[in-house]
């Protein structure tokens, strides 16, 4: 249930157009337009200039970290090694402790096996699993800090800007935590304070990792298809966005005038403060709502909640095909649902942004998957870096079998099914697949949004929910994006046996597939494989 904003109060609150934000409105963004936002382009560019130097092995890394680092990976290799390498469980037990390791590391590798969590089909399952498990919650900073944090970046006393802060956190993750505080002039808002010497431990922990990775490149089975150094750029780019508030705040506003632009007005971002943001403190407006897996609670209050899931994939589907920005990092702590079905967002340190080329790619890659045009998809991964751009496209289609009649999974002798996955990943890696941030933050939130329909919605019809997505762009953006893709519109149009194959069922007798359903397939393919050793 997704409640339009009622057209009597646009003209009170005044900032609509400029995003989807709350029908409560703190402050005006449009009377007040943000002190910080003109610095934002600089920062930006700043910190591409920076990354190549963290990435970059050095002939040494800091040598007090360095030794931390390989003290704590080495012990809990050697461990593995004597008690449990070559025996059934040797994956499950090298992924647990790696994942132990990286909770003992702090934030920097908590933050790489959360990227690795959303590595399936790129990482082994067993190390997929154990990094879900990896939860940013940590041991809140003390208060003391917290004050010195918020009164050194504003400038000011602390009792100046603020009539009230809780100093118990709403949230404490590796890299932030969140207070609760009511303004002076009354708003009630939650501070980002950011946790002292991240910034300066992170970039020693790239260096260190950096360093690392060259002498792991072809001597660890778990890479997969990130190599080491690759998968090292890849996380630099990811984190290094998130230690300067003032490029959240604005990918806040970025990803709200997108919201407005779509038309897409079930989604709400919280405004972030116009003078109150710094690279360390972030002001925002404090919004309330259900937890996403509240569903109990959001079908008390009448909202519907397989609506809440198709505006979701609607939103982040139009706002990364057509505008090439998104939320990058969807999970349940950064969103919840309002009364009114709207869903907020939050936690903009991790946005998608596309270059014309990517989004370009996207579009063919959601364009081709409704049409079951196999060529183009391979193409469009490739043009987004996962392939590189002097593949065969041919040989690929044809050594992963892409052009034959689809397999289902769940009718494959076991053997026969280890077997071809073993096959696909290691043709895969010879074409020298990667993983390009772009689609890894499109693939993890794509993982996001499969948890919350089988919590909100698990009899959602997938052919049905994919046949609508893929006719309402059709429909709205069709001509557009034809244009764009210099093809002609009649051409797109949606292929519901080839949707069905892609999910490995019969097209001629499979009419219906409720997500509870593909759960169950999910499982007997999961019991097929790992009722084998697969080494």
């Amino acid at each position: 249930m997704t409640t339009e904003l009622d057209p009597s109060s646009r003209t009170e609150i005044d900032d609509l157009h400029l995003g989807s934000f709350s029908d409560d409105q703190p402050w005006s963004l449009l009377k007040r337009p943000p002190t910080w936002r003109h610095l934002v382009d600089a920062l930006r560019r700043d910190q591409t200039r920076l990354l190549p130097r963290l990435t970059k092995p050095p002939l040494l890394p800091p040598v007090a970290r360095a030794a931390v680092v390989i003290r704590v990976l080495g012990l809990a290799v050697v461990i593995w090694a004597v008690t449990a390498r070559g025996k059934s469980h040797s994956k499950a037990d090298i992924s647990r402790r790696v994942r132990e390791s990286a909770e003992k590391l702090g934030t920097t590798y908590i933050k790489l096996a959360q990227i690795i969590s959303a590595g399936e089909g790129v990482f082994p399952r067993e190390l997929v699993d154990e990094c879900k498990k990896c939860r940013d919650q940590v041991p809140a900073e003390p208060w003391e800090s917290v004050v010195e944090t918020i009164e050194s970046e504003l400038g000011r006393p602390i009792h100046e800007v603020f009539r009230y802060i809780e100093p118990t956190p709403l949230a404490a993750a590796s890299i932030a935590q969140v207070h609760a505080a009511e303004l002076q002039t009354g708003e009630h808002v939650v501070i980002k304070v950011q946790r002292p010497g991240i910034d300066e431990l992170v970039k020693k922990d790239l260096r260190v990792l950096a360093w690392l990775a060259q002498f792991l490149v072809g001597r660890i089975p778990v890479s997969a298809l990130a190599n080491p150094p690759a998968l090292v750029e890849l996380f630099a780019e990811t984190i290094v966005e998130e230690l300067d508030f003032r490029i959240e705040a604005a990918n806040m506003l970025d990803v709200a005038k997108v919201m407005v632009d779509l038309e897409q007005r079930g989604f709400v971002v919280p405004r972030p403060h116009p003078e109150h943001v710094t690279q360390r403190v972030l002001v925002m407006e404090r919004l309330n709502g259900f937890k996403f897996d509240d569903v109990v609670g959001m079908k008390d209050a009448g909202v519907d909640t397989q609506a809440v899931v198709k505006t979701g994939m609607l939103g982040f589907l139009e706002g990364a095909f057509l505008h090439g920005i998104f939320h990058g990092d969807l999970h349940g702590g950064n969103l919840f649902v309002l009364p009114d079905g709207r869903t907020a967002l939050l936690d903009f340190g991790i946005t998608g942004r596309l270059t014309q080329g990517e989004r370009m790619a996207f579009l063919r890659m959601m364009m081709t998957a409704t049409m079951n045009d196999v060529r183009g998809q391979v193409e469009a991964l490739r043009d987004l870096g996962a392939l590189p751009h002097d593949t065969d496209v041919d040989a690929v289609i044809a050594d992963l079998g892409l052009d034959g009649p689809p397999l289902d999974p769940t009718q494959i002798d076991p053997d026969e099914l280890v077997k071809e996955l073993q096959r696909v990943i290691k043709a895969l890696l010879g074409y020298g697949a990667r993983m390009p941030k772009s689609l890894m933050l499109y693939v993890k939130n794509l993982i996001f949004i499969d948890g919350a329909i089988a919590t909100l919605a698990p009899e959602l019809d997938m052919f049905a929910v994919v046949t609508e997505i893929g006719t309402h762009f059709a429909t709205t953006h069709g001509a557009a994006i034809s244009a764009q893709l210099g093809m002609p519109a009649e051409t797109w149009d949606v292929d519901l046996d080839g949707v069905k194959a892609g999910f490995g069922v019969d097209p001629a007798t499979t009419e219906r597939l409720t997500y509870a359903e593909l759960q169950e397939r999910r499982a007997l393919i999961h019991k097929r494989l790992t009722g084998r050793s697969v080494e």
